[in-house]
């Protein structure tokens, strides 16, 4: 299941209407090709691009005039701006590769380093964007540290803290940089116990991706988790939280069933992930829910055994 969903998720990443648009990048690039002029002064279009009645998509001159504009300013209003512009240039899969070849991709990166949350909540929606593309995540993957300290440090079911963790989840859908995370997943589980609905979905999100490799499926199960993780199978639970508990599970599940996932004998420490999800207190939540009222959740019960 992960290779055909990776295969799937990389050819969404490289969408074949990219031609019309990079064949005007090459051009333009072809044009400048005595030098970079990213430090040239910009004409008033570029801030003219940013005011939010400016709909359409960005070609790459106008991209490489705004890119220049965001590392200039000091303006947090008209960063602020860029960004957005960006990110939404970034939705495109043409503009996700000029971005890259423009030398964009640090500009932006290096915006989430602002004391103003909401510059850096525009910069992590920007590289969200951008992270689609695989080749851009080889770029985007030297910010993940940094984020994951500002997910896990910082306001809970903030703006910053959903879209650190967007950015995550994006970066994580192939195994290539999932091993970055394997510090923090302890912290992943706390965040997933402590915030609203919003940030409960998004962690968990993040966490099904990690719980289809067998390599991160045994460092989830090895954390320590608080055993108030249990009352996510509870019948009362919303339906897009319980379901997802449930596909955790599974992924788990087939992990462990895997040959050569896990040792003969698994070592795990009391408290543990392991268990949490292989003791009676979780059987008997899972045996309730074979009698759930929605067919979606029965359908995802697994009744732990090993």
């Amino acid at each position: 299941m992960g290779g055909a969903r990776n295969a799937v998720w990389v050819a969404a990443g490289l969408v074949l209407g990219a031609g019309a648009c990079y064949c005007i990048y090459r051009l333009v690039r072809g044009q400048r090709r005595g030098g970079r002029e990213l430090g040239r002064r910009p004409s008033r279009s570029a801030e003219d691009l940013t005011d939010g009645s400016y709909d359409d998509v960005l070609n790459a001159e106008q991209l490489e005039k705004l890119l220049y504009l965001l590392e200039s300013t000091e303006d947090p209003v008209i960063i602020e701006r860029a960004l957005v512009t960006l990110g939404n240039n970034a939705a495109f899969s043409a503009n996700q590769v000029i971005i890259r070849d423009l030398g964009g991709i640090p500009i932006i990166g290096s915006k989430i380093n602002s004391p103003n949350h909401s510059i850096k909540e525009k910069a992590l929606n920007a590289l969200n964007n951008l992270s689609v593309n695989v080749e851009n995540q080889v770029k985007v993957k030297v910010y993940i540290n940094q984020v994951c300290e500002d997910v896990f440090s910082g306001l809970l079911d903030s703006a910053v803290q959903l879209a650190g963790l967007r950015l995550l989840t994006n970066m994580t859908v192939t195994n290539d940089h999932q091993h970055m995370l394997s510090s923090y997943i302890t912290d992943l589980f706390h965040v997933l116990l402590t915030g609203n609905g919003s940030t409960k979905v998004q962690v968990l999100k993040l966490l099904l991706n990690l719980s289809e490799n067998p390599a991160m499926a045994e460092r989830l199960l090895g954390a320590q988790v608080d055993s108030s993780f249990l009352s996510l199978y509870d019948s009362h639970v919303a339906k897009e939280i319980l379901v997802r508990v449930l596909i955790l599970f599974q992924n788990i599940n087939n992990c462990l069933k895997k040959e050569g996932c896990l040792a003969a004998q698994p070592d795990f420490t009391k408290g543990s992930l392991f268990y949490l999800l292989y003791g009676e207190d979780c059987a008997q939540k899972m045996r309730a829910l074979v009698h759930h009222h929605d067919v979606d959740v029965r359908e995802k019960v697994t009744i732990p055994k090993f």
